[in-house]
């Protein structure tokens, strides 16, 4: 699988996916903080992996 996530959208990705994880941790007893929870989870793997399908299909690549 190629790499297309990297720079500064893999930072962001890091930080949005933790703010996303934190706010669905503590709100976990509302369906609210559940979707954070699971997108934060998602955003934060795609940029632990490197790779995101979306910017695949869109043919994104924001590796150096």
């Amino acid at each position: 699988m190629e790499k297309n996530v990297g720079g500064l959208d893999r930072t962001l990705r890091f930080v949005l996916g933790a703010a996303l994880l934190l706010v669905g941790y503590r709100n976990r007893d509302r369906t609210a903080g559940t979707l954070a929870f699971v997108a934060g989870s998602d955003i934060f793997a795609t940029a632990v992996i490197q790779r995101c399908p979306v910017n695949a299909l869109l043919g994104i690549d924001t590796c150096d």
